[in-house]
């Protein structure tokens, strides 16, 4: 029996991170260790960078699993036993040789995250009934068509990745995908874009570039101006081949259709809100710079501050309670984005820098701790902590941020935020510094959310934990806008824009945006 997993079953963990030359060796020379599929209280599976070439059928014995982590293998086949998962709610096989996938993946009915991409997929299966899906990244692939997933059940479905296909058309029923977000479709053959784009009422990142765009204006658009351009153009140039549907209410007497002004409807949403949150826009001496290196560790960042933070004992309390309860919903117990928090009048002047280092090759003063460390001693500090914690209590399972040791188990470098002194004040998905901990003193509060999934995952869970946080103050909230650039200097992403921040007309939150471009 392969050594981590006698230990995972001694320790009866419920999770594994098998990578590298090591395990990659093990296989070639005597195939994957079978004893894997009888830890069936595994909840957490990563297999990576091995030379494993497929999935095998006794994957369905891990009944208990819910994220399944395979990418940068060899993987040419899957086995359709994998639809049997139960609780699945991660996948991803990307960056491997897969040509097909199982018919019956709609049968993963828990399923969030989807990701093929990098692979030789020339077709996908209809999915339909996978309402729970999120995000279905099959980026860099062979497909000539667009998925099938154009349902009413897929109703969560927020993100679609599709960049460098062949696809030639997006189906007229697009517009039936009610949370959809973000369509990424660069990169492709499509000629003509349908009417129907512009009935995505939700949709605020569309890319189309280096595509063969027939139309020259919309062409030049695509490749020069953002969405809402795009959107409006689509909206006034481009035909509809479906009718829209009229529902009762929004006719006159005389049957026509009512149009109501944006005034109105911003009206109508605004008169049932009890809080808002005013957006102010970003401090130029601040910012955020994203380090190359962090791109393939963990690469997604957005933060925002919250001003004017006032907190009693029981409001703090209840705050750290909220990004707790956060980390188990929305945050998928940390395994799609991390919270952290920082008193903002602690980390100096100057720009913050995201960036990774080798776990021995930065030091950090965790939170509630008085002396600093290397990421490799925290680690080995928390993994014997964790073991001593499960044997006194008698527990098969661990607690706090010992659970989630296993994000960074046998990673070659570790994703930290760093002040202008060179300080590490963020390790996620693990803890902050000790450094810029917030206090019940704190009026400012700098909030940090990272993620290894996708930045839409970032921007929701802060909008989430920003809405989340009205009402639990009970009161109007104060929040600025923060700007995270790449190291050349252009702006990757401001929080919050103005597309951000759409709470719906039945949220008793509104936002509005002062002097915001």
């Amino acid at each position: 029996m392969w050594p981590e997993i006698e230990r995972a079953r001694d320790e009866n963990r419920r999770e594994l991170v098998l990578t590298g030359p090591e395990i990659s060796k093990r296989i070639s020379e005597n195939g994957l260790d079978s004893k894997i599929f009888s830890l069936i209280d595994l909840n957490y599976l990563s297999f990576t960078e091995t030379c494993l070439t497929e999935v095998p059928d006794d994957v369905s014995k891990l009944i208990n699993l819910q994220t399944l982590i395979l990418h940068s293998n060899r993987i040419e086949k899957c086995s359709k036993k994998l639809t049997q998962l139960p609780k699945l709610k991660i996948l991803d096989i990307s960056t491997n040789f897969l040509e097909k996938l199982p018919e019956d993946l709609t049968n993963l009915a828990e399923i969030v995250t989807l990701n093929f991409s990098n692979n030789k997929l020339e077709c996908f299966p209809i999915l339909k009934t996978s309402s729970k899906l999120s995000v279905l990244d099959l980026s860099l692939n062979n497909l000539a068509c667009f998925p099938d997933v154009c349902y009413e059940q897929l109703a969560n479905l927020s993100e679609i990745k599709l960049h460098g296909n062949k696809i030639e058309n997006i189906p007229n029923t697009i517009y039936i995908l009610p949370s959809l977000k973000i369509l990424d479709i660069s990169g492709n053959q499509v000629k003509v874009l349908p009417g129907e784009l512009a009935d995505c009422h939700r949709l605020k990142e569309l890319n189309l570039k280096s595509n063969p765009i027939t139309d020259r204006r919309l062409f030049k658009l695509i490749e020069q101006c953002r969405t809402k351009q795009i959107i409006d153009y689509v909206k006034q140039h481009c035909s509809k081949t479906t009718p829209v549907q009229v529902t009762g209410a929004n006719k006159s007497k005389k049957g026509k259709v009512k149009q109501k002004s944006e005034s109105e409807n911003e009206e109508d949403n605004n008169s049932s809100c009890k809080y808002c949150i005013t957006v102010k826009p970003a401090n130029n001496d601040f910012k955020i710079v994203i380090h190359n290196n962090v791109k393939s560790i963990r690469e997604h960042i957005v933060c925002c501050i919250l001003r004017n933070v006032s907190f009693s004992e029981e409001l703090f309390k209840k705050f750290i309670q909220l990004q707790n309860k956060l980390h188990d919903s929305i945050c998928e117990k940390r395994n799609s984005a991390t919270i952290a928090t920082h008193d903002f009048k602690k980390l100096g002047s100057g720009p913050l820098l995201y960036t990774s280092f080798p776990p021995r090759d930065f030091k950090i003063k965790p939170l509630n701790k008085t002396t600093e460390m290397t990421g490799a001693e925290l680690f080995a500090r928390l993994q014997t902590e964790a073991n001593n914690l499960r044997k006194e209590k008698k527990r098969s399972t661990y607690s706090g941020v010992h659970k989630y040791l296993y994000l960074i188990e046998g990673k070659p470098a570790y994703p930290c935020l760093m002040n202008n002194q060179e300080e590490v004040i963020s390790f996620p998905p693990i803890t902050n510094s000790e450094i810029s901990k917030i206090e019940m003193s704190t009026t400012e509060i700098l909030i940090e959310v990272t993620s290894n999934v996708s930045q839409f995952v970032c921007k929701n869970v802060l909008s989430e934990l920003l809405k989340d946080t009205a009402v639990l103050f009970d009161k109007n909230l104060e929040v600025c806008q923060v700007r995270i650039l790449d190291q050349d200097g252009k702006l990757k992403v401001v929080f919050p824009s103005k597309v951000d921040l759409n709470f719906g007309k039945d949220s008793n939150v509104k936002c509005q945006f002062e002097n915001v471009g």
